[in-house]
């Protein structure tokens, strides 16, 4: 029996890719994976998507230089969760910082609080505490700011060169279709 039907039509096997994808994100993947063999699958029902912010793909089970595809692919999607790691480096070590400096506050101002009413007041230490405190308090915003500031410049730079390598991965994936 031939995989040719009457109407001229060959069959073709598919194996199929769902892949999270944000709005912002969506037709960066779809153009990245179409470069490794990927299609979206006009197949897919429109409500079973609704609002998971999911891509459809399937691909040719035949394709050709398969397995170099896949390599390429599985680089390209470690690129993407590198991205990601760099997106959330640019304010992880800002938030723990600010964090640890307002709670030292915190700990000033309850050493503050303590202080004051104590059974004898003691009332020159507790605006010796207090100062810190408050500054630990204060101080964590403008900290973070800056933090954020200079890390976004690093990240912002490492991803451009991110971008740059998964560019060349998508031309190396396309030019073995």
């Amino acid at each position: 029996m031939s995989d040719i039907r009457e109407d001229g039509a060959s069959f073709i096997g598919y194996e199929y890719k769902e892949i999270p994808a944000g709005g912002e994100r969506a037709s960066f993947y779809l153009d990245c994976y179409q470069n490794f063999g990927w299609v979206l699958d006009e197949h897919t029902p429109e409500q079973a998507l609704r609002g998971k912010g999911k891509l459809v793909l399937k691909r040719n089970r035949r394709i050709v230089n398969k397995m170099e595809l896949t390599r390429l692919q599985r680089h390209f999607e470690a690129c993407l969760d590198e991205l990601d790691a760099l997106e959330r480096s640019k304010t992880s070590c800002a938030s723990l910082c600010a964090i640890i400096i307002g709670l030292i506050g915190t700990v000033f101002l309850a050493g503050s609080t303590f202080a004051v009413t104590a059974a004898e007041p003691h009332v020159i230490l507790c605006a010796v505490l207090a100062v810190p405190g408050f500054i630990g308090w204060i101080l964590p915003w403008f900290l973070y700011r800056e933090m954020v500031k200079r890390r976004t410049q690093v990240a912002d730079q490492l991803m451009e060169q991110k971008y740059d390598e998964i560019d060349e991965i998508c031309r190396r994936g396309h030019d073995l279709l």
